[in-house]
């Protein structure tokens, strides 16, 4: 390659990256607020652009309780990521949503076409999913996502993309994910009133699944377990299809309480306790090993059992991943099927031997999921931790809709629609006038046929004078 192409092509592509936005996600959650803005490179990675995060307060279980609690708590992850860098504009963001108001549920949509011969388009495709957020709810949910997961085109088999197919009849499967009415305007509430604009609410699951996995880990068959504070979310996939979704309403809070009542310390005590000496295995706790804990206002010091304090944690987390084994079940999705087995995220899966407890009691393989495969060269340490899978993920989930939509306009430019015209033809045999409609040729093929007209009296000419 010559000195002259290379420089070309570093222009094109430093004009790319240019032309591609800046996407800020939001993660409100239970112990913490991240805002985190990041722009796609010339090879698809994230530059991280700006990091702020704050401690969560108003927020419980994944729902914002507390409007003016959670408004303060946006500002100052926001005023953070200003710091990281000042040249930022934030005016809208992609909110992560999670909590035990959500649920999901199956449903099936189908379209009868009248162009039946004509290849289905993108445009009959959105119709019919937009049709699905006409499903009945209960009274006080509201439509966060549709997804569809199989399509088919009469009674051929499903497949996942039936654009460029032909028949009369196409329909799909979906799951749609609902939210309580009042639990989503209160998030949208906290994040207008931090001078912000909501750009997409983003099921928390989905965002993390974007950020810790592949196209293979999908395909495989892979359950995404994102352990938060307040909730831990779970993401079933199978055959690169979402197959479930569901939030199991205990998380790392709920450890911490468990530590706090059981050996009568304080909350920031047991939260110490968890993070520096907890273990999700008991059996791998040593049995003569005691923390000592300073008494309280002339109080005697405490000694607490490493083997006590991973015995509290156990219980919990087992139970837990006895949720994520009924759900499993509930699906008919077992071990034999999902080859990918359980990818943990989140801020509570950096607990000792988590890998070890999900693998015996739900059987199936477990990895700890890092987003760091997303992110370009030289991003901070701190993004790589799974607790910001999520806030990763929304950026992703920015992207695909910001790259869908730029893929419409271009297929929108490009194709060529037959205009219509209609014919008023009078017919001899039955003496009436018959109103027919056709469809005349584009510009460029009106003038395609003139040409071919031309070329073909030419000929005619030439076949005379022979």
């Amino acid at each position: 390659m010559t000195t002259e192409s290379s420089t070309n092509e570093t222009a094109t592509n430093a004009q790319a990256v240019n032309n591609n936005p800046i996407i800020v996600g939001l993660d409100i959650g239970t112990t913490k607020i991240a805002a985190i803005a990041g722009r796609k490179n010339e090879f698809g990675k994230l530059e991280i652009l700006g990091f702020g995060r704050a401690n969560s307060s108003g927020v419980q279980h994944g729902m914002v309780l507390n409007i003016d609690q959670t408004i303060k708590a946006i500002e100052q992850a926001l005023q953070n990521c200003y710091a990281s860098n000042p040249n930022l504009e934030i005016n809208e963001v992609y909110v992560g949503i999670a909590g035990h108001h959500i649920k999901s549920l199956q449903t099936r949509g189908d379209i009868v076409r009248h162009q039946n011969e004509e290849e289905i388009s993108q445009r009959e495709i959105d119709q019919l999913i937009s049709d699905q957020y006409k499903t009945y709810i209960p009274a006080g949910d509201q439509i966060i996502d549709v997804i569809p997961q199989e399509y088919t085109v009469d009674n051929l088999p499903t497949t996942p993309n039936p654009i460029g197919y032909s028949g009369v009849k196409v329909g799909a499967n979906f799951h749609i994910i609902t939210g309580d009415k009042n639990a989503i305007r209160n998030i949208n509430r906290s994040v207008e009133k931090s001078s912000l604009k909501v750009k997409d609410l983003v099921l928390q699951p989905l965002a993390s699944a974007a950020a810790v996995m592949c196209e293979h880990d999908l395909e495989a068959g892979v359950a995404i377990v994102d352990i938060g504070g307040g909730t831990t979310d779970l993401a079933v996939f199978y055959e690169g299809i979402l197959k479930h979704t569901a939030v199991i309403p205990f998380g790392g809070e709920n450890i911490t309480t468990d530590i706090k009542m059981g050996l009568g310390v304080l909350r920031t005590q047991a939260e110490q306790m968890k993070v520096k000496f907890g273990s999700a295995l008991a059996d791998e706790a040593k049995s003569n090993a005691f923390i000592s804990i300073p008494g309280i206002r002339g109080m005697p010091q405490k000694e607490i059992s490493v083997k006590n304090l991973a015995h509290i944690i156990q219980a919990r987390m087992s139970e837990i991943m006895d949720f994520v084994t009924f759900h499993l079940k509930q699906v008919g999705l077992d071990n034999r099927m999902l080859n990918g087995g359980i990818v943990l995220t989140g801020g509570g899966s950096q607990l000792k031997h988590l890998i070890q407890l999900t693998e015996y009691v739900t059987g199936l393989n477990a990895r700890i999921g890092f987003p760091n495969e997303h992110l370009a060269h030289g991003h901070i340490d701190e993004l790589a931790k799974p607790m910001y899978s999520t806030c990763i993920g929304l950026i992703l989930k920015g992207y695909n809709v910001f790259e869908n939509s730029e893929n419409k306009l271009k297929g929108i430019e490009t194709k060529e629609e037959p205009v219509t015209e209609i014919v008023n033809v009078y017919d001899e045999q039955t003496e009436t006038h018959v109103v027919r409609v056709k469809k005349r040729k584009s510009l460029k093929g009106f003038m395609d046929s003139i040409k071919d007209g031309l070329i073909d009296l030419f000929n005619e000419e030439e076949d005379r004078k022979l």
